[in-house]
């Protein structure tokens, strides 16, 4: 068996939730374990990538506030979608995976959870680019416009992507499922943690931040998460 950490954060502000996402990541190694964490919002807003730039990001969504994760990827809407993240150590198997495998294991994982819920699902061959009437959609970077290789389509929607980051410090992923059909959100963790159980001989732990993690958050959200000039860098 490969023993994981299994947080149920509840609801966090846009700060809180990537403050502690990138606190996980920095705190890997001395865990030891890998986390998967469920969590909410408490407001509407919109993450992007890290490496996204903003003036780009405030013209193609609406919903504020705007904030930048750790991760690549494109914009992401949270209003009405499941978040979580994974954190893995640096000696762990899926630390050595190439960005592609990853991103095809995690949503591959999400299919099994999903099929568990009597929902058919599948990832994408390839990529599509959406369109709007006969155009193609110009909203620059929008995570849930048309779908890349790997992503999570239901009746060819997409309904799942997720970012990376990988250093020597571990594994971060940040996931956004968007349900396609009116489901209890616990019915599906539950088949999440089920699977992982089934498919990697995952022995799952309860999880609390330790105070060490609970500090280091704390100064993410002050130093980092909740300064303009971090949001605003590009």
């Amino acid at each position: 068996m490969d023993s994981w950490f299994l947080l149920n954060s509840g609801k966090g502000s846009p700060a809180d939730n990537m403050a502690l996402d990138e606190a996980l990541l920095e705190a890997a190694a001395r865990l030891g374990r890998p986390v998967l964490r469920f969590y909410g919002w408490t407001e509407p807003a919109a993450t992007f990538g890290y490496f996204q730039k903003y003036a780009d990001v405030e013209r193609a969504t609406l919903l504020r506030p705007l904030i930048r994760r750790p991760t690549g990827g494109g914009i992401v809407p949270h209003d009405a979608d499941w978040t979580y993240s994974l954190t893995f150590q640096p000696d762990h198997e899926w630390h050595s995976l190439k960005a592609e495998a990853s991103y095809r294991r995690i949503h591959e994982w999400l299919s099994l959870a999903f099929a568990e819920l009597k929902i058919q699902t599948g990832l994408a061959p390839c990529c599509r680019q959406s369109e709007i009437g006969n155009r193609k959609s110009e909203i620059p970077g929008a995570c849930f416009v048309g779908h890349v290789k790997s992503d999570l389509l239901w009746k060819g929607k997409k309904i799942a992507g997720a970012a990376q980051r990988r250093n020597q410090l571990g594994l971060l992923i940040q996931g956004s499922v968007q349900p396609p059909v009116p489901l209890v959100r616990t019915d599906w963790q539950q088949a999440m943690c089920d699977v992982a159980q089934a498919v990697f001989g995952v022995e799952w732990s309860d999880f609390e931040p330790d105070e060490p993690l609970r500090k280091r958050t704390e100064a993410l959200v002050r130093q980092k998460y909740s300064q303009p000039e971090f949001i605003t860098r590009r």
